[in-house]
């Protein structure tokens, strides 16, 4: 069987989901300091795929990429260990990296993806902070690449010169035949990742990480959208028991005005 030959994944460094998030003193973020991170949960599973894929000698080689602060190198350290095979580090810091936005990213991912001649980038689907669900979509447009986003199932073809893609869709499943090169976003149900075992978190320390700044790309970081303010949803209010049916029906009527 053939191989696509090099897969870029990304691997975002997010706050982890379990953590309670606050808004920050200036309304325009959440705050981040002393707050435990992880990898996107999206983009894990997006590595997993590639690693499998990688695994079944689909792919030769699995190039993960992470853009942000120099912590940023824990996640691909990561991914790294999962299985992956070298990193890259876009390093963006400070305020440049707080205004970090999707088609910068894209622009990142585009301009490596013909620096290492791959042939396959997959990327989570969104990421569980800024939940944007744009860069696929963004990279794809920029490369002039098929694309199949919130994919659930990935197989590629005998001849590698394409991908049939189940896509999870509002009305249910939808299978697509994508020519390769292709940009390809993960959805939570085409795996469950791996955990990377103590031999594989060693064997990680002597890969090969590669850091770059978005000028090296000779990409322009510059957000185009401006965040106005951020705020905390509102409490919910407590429930209210009621004694009968005539009684919920009053409240759907006269006080949610429901009915």
């Amino acid at each position: 069987k053939m191989s696509l030959g090099r897969a870029l994944v990304g691997c975002k460094r997010v706050i982890d989901y379990a953590v309670k998030v606050r808004v920050a003193p200036d309304g325009l973020g959440v705050v981040t300091q002393g707050v435990k991170h992880s990898m996107n949960p999206f983009d894990e599973i997006a590595v997993e795929q590639a690693i499998r894929m990688r695994e079944a000698k689909q792919l030769d080689e699995v190039v993960v990429v992470s853009c942000g602060p120099k912590e940023c190198s824990e996640t691909i350290k990561t991914a790294l260990a999962m299985g992956a095979d070298r990193g890259i580090h876009v390093l963006v810091e400070g305020a440049e990296y707080a205004s970090l936005q999707p088609l910068a990213i894209a622009k990142i991912f585009a301009k490596i993806a013909a620096d290492e001649e791959a042939s396959l980038v997959i990327l989570g689907k969104q990421a569980i902070d800024d939940d944007c669900n744009q860069t696929t979509q963004m990279l794809a447009g920029l490369l002039d690449w098929p694309q199949a986003t919130f994919a659930s199932e990935i197989e590629l073809s005998g001849d590698a010169k394409s991908l049939q893609v189940v896509r999870e869709i509002d009305g249910g499943l939808e299978t697509i035949t994508v020519t390769v090169p292709a940009v390809v976003s993960a959805d939570l149900r085409l795996n469950e990742p791996r955990f990377a075992t103590l031999p594989n978190i060693m064997k990680a320390k002597k890969k090969k990480v590669e850091q770059k700044s978005a000028a090296d790309l000779g990409v322009d970081t510059a957000p185009r959208i401006e965040i106005v303010a951020v705020t905390a949803p509102t409490d919910r209010a407590a429930g209210v028991i009621v004694e009968s049916v005539d009684e919920l029906i009053d409240k759907l009527k006269n006080e949610a005005k429901v009915l």
